[in-house]
C-alpha cells in the first residue's frame, strides 16, 4: 500500500494513551515545524498553538473536557487557539514578515496588503472568528497527519468547554479562543479501539467526478 494511504489507515482517534511513553523532543520539533509550514488563507496564520505538558494545568483541563483521559495521559496536549478579532495589524505584520524574509521593499507589497484588507477588515467580528478558526483547523490537520507519518498517535478533540479553556489558559485577554485540541502520544495496549475496522463512506458515495 502507498505510504500516504498506509499512514492514514494506521492512524485512529486514540481513546487510551500509554502515559509512560513520551514523544521525544526531536519528534515534537518535527510536528511543530510541520504545523508552522501549514497552509493558511493569504498566509496569515491567524492563530496560536499551545503545547501543554504541565500536569497541574492538564488536571484542570480534564474536567472541562468531559473527563476524557487523553487530556492527562497523552504525552503532549496541543491547543489550537484562533484569533477572535483583528484589525490592520494582522496584515501589516504579515507584510513586514514577507518583506524581511524575501528581501522585498514593503512598498512593493502595498497592493497585496490593500487587497487583503479590502477582503477582511469589513467582515463582522463573528465572521472573523469563524474564519480564523477554520485556519486553525488547517494547521491542526497538518499536525495530525505529520504525526501519523512518524507513527505518533493522536486524538482530535472538540469535546471540551472553550470558555473554560480560555479562562484556565488566559486566552481571552490575548484575543484568542480555544478552537480545537489534539492529544499526542502513543496508544495503550489496552485501547480496544485500535483494532476496530476504519469506517468511512465508500468512494462512490463520497466523490463525484464532473
Amino acid at each position: 500500500m502507498n505510504n500516504v494511504l498506509e499512514n492514514r489507515t494506521w492512524r485512529y482517534a486514540t481513546k487510551k494513551f500509554d502515559s509512560t511513553k513520551k514523544v521525544s523532543d526531536s519528534d515534537l520539533e518535527v510536528l511543530l515545524e510541520a504545523t508552522r509550514l501549514s497552509a493558511s488563507s493569504y498566509g496569515l496564520q491567524p492563530y496560536h498553538v499551545f503545547v501543554i505538558t504541565d500536569k497541574k494545568i492538564r488536571e484542570q483541563l480534564r474536567p472541562v473536557s468531559w473527563g476524557q483521559s487523553q487530556i492527562t495521559d497523552a504525552s503532549h496536549l496541543i491547543v489550537f487557539a484562533n484569533i477572535t478579532d483583528f484589525g490592520e495589524e494582522l496584515m501589516d505584520d504579515y507584510v513586514s514578515n514577507v518583506s524581511t524574509t524575501r528581501n522585498i521593499p514593503s512598498e512593493g507589497l502595498k497592493g497585496y496588503s490593500d487587497f487583503m484588507k479590502s477582503k477582511l477588515l469589513d467582515l463582522s467580528t463573528d465572521t472573523k472568528n469563524v474564519w480564523t478558526a477554520r485556519q486553525a483547523y488547517i494547521a491542526f490537520s497538518n499536525m495530525m497527519q505529520a504525526a501519523s507519518e512518524l507513527k505518533i498517535d493522536t486524538c482530535p478533540m472538540e469535546g471540551f468547554e472553550s470558555e473554560a479553556y480560555n479562562e484556565i489558559l488566559g486566552l481571552s485577554e490575548k484575543n484568542l479562543n480555544a478552537s480545537v485540541v489534539l492529544a499526542v502520544g502513543y496508544r495503550s495496549d489496552e485501547d480496544e479501539t485500535q483494532h476496530y475496522a476504519k469506517v468511512r463512506k465508500s468512494k462512490e458515495e463520497l466523490f463525484t467526478h464532473i
